[in-house]
């Protein structure tokens, strides 16, 4: 190896190692950066359109903003296609992304593909495309992903991240896309959904793409899965999964399970959807994990962050509570009957505060 006059190899040696320092520590300074600390406010507009007043210290406030006081920098919205009874349409989530983005949120979108819930148990197709056939449903997703998307830009909220279908564990718009009957179809779905995202793009910088499934706690089910997406050669970014302790095991278990992921797939983790409830509700006639009092869902939330960022390899890139914020009180709200805020709004202060 040839050196510059006056460099020696040990000079040469130590400086290469100071750079490499100065690029691990840019790296991680990024990671931090762009970790989520995040929630699904899907149902926060809502609840202050029919005057329900978010609370800290029994002083009313923005919901957005209490939030945003405790560090929380990304916002998950869904998106139905018609719902009928239900806020989240396309003009509604438009809307509360533009309060999000006034503040200074980044926006994950949840496509769900139907005209109401979407999740393990039920994946209805949209009233507007029943008795379609597999190559019209295939285009239709693909019209309505890339229309969709080019509103949202119009609109000045483009989304930061896109989740293709809301935990399709067992697939999406059931019977054509459903699993494990229909693999061929459910894939030529997904993949015409992630077209469709690319194509509302325009002069934006395109959204990372999420495959959305809920087995935060199960690790040969997401091997299973992740291999079949693979095996179709679908592109995606982020491995979004759900997890509630009383349905996908202990946090053991999730920590085995996200591990493997970030493994097996070199790819970033999001754990997108988890909630723990403050009063007594899922474990009535069982030992809990944590209490269910408002201290318990705290130490639940702080842990689930724990495994998150510890996550090997920095694949662990973020973390969001699910429906935070409604209008009713809720046991996994972060707000009391009264409307008033509870410790767990604290769990990212000591990372955020300075």
């Amino acid at each position: 190896m040839k050196t510059k006059p006056g460099i020696t190899k040990n000079a040469l040696c130590i400086r290469s190692f100071f750079m490499a320092c100065i690029v691990l520590l840019s790296v991680q300074t990024m990671q931090a950066q762009d970790y989520a600390v995040g929630a699904d406010l899907s149902f926060l507009k809502q609840a202050e359109d029919m005057g329900f007043e978010f609370k800290e210290n029994g002083e009313a406030q923005p919901g957005l903003q209490i939030f945003k006081n405790h560090g929380y920098n990304w916002i998950r919205l869904r998106l139905f296609h018609t719902p009928d009874r239900l806020p989240n349409n396309l003009e509604y989530t438009i809307a509360l992304a533009k309060e999000a983005k006034k503040l200074g949120y980044k926006f994950l979108l949840d496509y769900h593909y139907s005209d109401t819930w979407a999740d393990p148990g039920k994946q209805f197709i949209p009233k507007a495309w029943e008795g379609k056939s597999h190559a019209e449903l295939e285009a239709a997703v693909f019209e309505y992903t890339r229309e969709t998307m080019i509103a949202f830009r119009d609109s000045g909220v483009f989304p930061d991240m896109v989740q293709v279908g809301n935990e399709i564990s067992h697939g999406m718009l059931w019977p054509d896309g459903k699993l494990p009957e229909n693999w061929d179809n459910f894939a030529e779905l997904v993949q015409a959904g992630i077209n469709g995202v690319y194509a509302g793009c325009g002069n934006n910088p395109c959204p990372q793409i999420m495959i959305h499934i809920d087995k935060g706690g199960d690790k040969d089910f997401t091997k299973y899965f992740y291999d079949k997406i693979n095996s179709y050669g679908i592109k995606f970014d982020v491995i979004g999964q759900s997890y509630y302790p009383w349905w996908h095991g202990s946090l053991l278990d999730l920590r085995a399970c996200l591990n493997f992921a970030a493994d097996e797939y070199k790819k970033d983790i999001i754990l997108v959807e988890a909630a723990y409830n403050w009063t007594p509700t899922e474990y009535k006639e069982k030992d809990p994990p944590f209490a269910e009092t408002p201290e318990g869902q705290k130490e639940f939330w702080d842990e689930c962050n724990r495994i998150v960022m510890g996550i090997n390899n920095n694949r662990g890139i973020g973390i969001f509570w699910w429906e935070p914020a409604v209008a009713r009180h809720g046991s996994r709200s972060f707000f009391d009957e009264n409307g008033n805020v509870l410790p767990v709004i604290n769990v990212f202060d000591k990372f955020t505060r300075y």
